[in-house]
């Protein structure tokens, strides 16, 4: 009879980090206490607290990585996948340093997947850092309105989950690629999952299994609002759901248009903020237009092994 260890699933769980030091019991410890076995990467983007000091002496089992820069989210769990490729494992789960999991989420996950094999992401629930309700992120992507009152299906197909906790199988990586570099901090998974639905495949979670992001709700800066206005309007015109022409009028007009509207409320500052994010669509437009293409073709972009 063959063991467990023999017949299980290889998984390869990727943690990006910076300045981890304050969640990294939470999520480590919930790995090692996971019912299916998994080998654990962490990436780590120069921190500069003691992170890199604890993995070492608190977690031999962990794999660490170490860079000599932040290569940003998308950039540094690159290197997982392309690892996850080049090392035969079955799925990549991802995981958020400021996050943690139950024990059956990855056994149900990878279960899941093999059942329901069009799901090319598969999540659990997100809760917030305290457990005792949804994370208002997902709440709102998911359209649920409360943890119990959770659906029953086996799958939930969802339009949106952040990569705070997703499993891929590897057969979905060389179908899709990795993190594209157009993004280097925000907005890479609502483009991954842009990509995703052009190659065919569903978004999805469980309502069986929970993880808890440990994340704060403040009050939008307007530097934060813009951020996530350039980085929403670059999504649209990398989409390669669109024609070029579509892409083009929803990331660049479009945000000539909020420049005109706020020119009409007399907003000046916000006008020149929206013209300056267009402009920089259109200097970028050669290399959107590349990675559009490349994108488009089936194949282990930006992870090739």
């Amino acid at each position: 009879m063959r063991t467990l260890k023999e017949t299980a699933m290889k998984v390869l769980v990727i943690i990006v980090s910076y300045n981890f030091e304050r969640w990294i019991a939470r999520c480590l410890h919930s790995l090692r206490q996971s019912e299916h076995p998994v080998d654990t990467l962490v990436i780590d983007n120069a921190s500069q607290d003691r992170t890199v000091a604890i993995i070492e002496q608190q977690y031999p089992e962990v794999r660490l990585i170490r860079n000599q820069k932040n290569l940003g989210f998308g950039g540094a769990n690159n290197i997982g996948l392309q690892i996850a490729l080049r090392e035969g494992y079955d799925a990549v789960f991802l995981l958020n340093q400021d996050a943690w999991i139950d024990n059956q989420t990855i056994g149900t996950l990878l279960e899941l997947s093999k059942q329901y094999p069009a799901y090319g992401i598969l999540s659990p629930v997100h809760l917030t850092g305290k457990g005792d309700q949804l994370d208002r992120g997902f709440a709102t992507y998911a359209n649920l309105q409360s943890v119990n009152h959770l659906p029953g299906s086996p799958i939930i197909k969802a339009p949106f989950i952040n990569a705070a906790f997703w499993m891929i199988p590897t057969s979905v990586l060389r179908m899709v690629g990795g993190f594209s570099p157009l993004f280097y901090h925000y907005g890479e998974d609502k483009d991954y999952i842009n990509r995703l639905k052009f190659h065919g495949y569903l978004l999805g979670y469980s309502s069986n299994v929970f993880g808890c992001h440990d994340r704060e709700y403040r009050e939008v800066s307007r530097n934060a609002f813009f951020r996530s206005e350039r980085v929403y309007l670059l999504s649209e015109y990398a989409n390669i759901n669109y024609s070029f022409a579509k892409a083009f009028g929803y990331g660049v007009l479009a945000g000539i248009k909020k420049a005109m509207q706020s020119l009409l409320r007399m907003k000046g500052k916000d006008t020149a903020t929206y013209l300056g994010i267009a402009g920089q669509l259109v200097k970028r437009t050669s290399e959107i237009a590349r990675i559009r293409k490349e994108t488009s073709y089936q194949q282990a972009n930006f992870i090739q092994p």
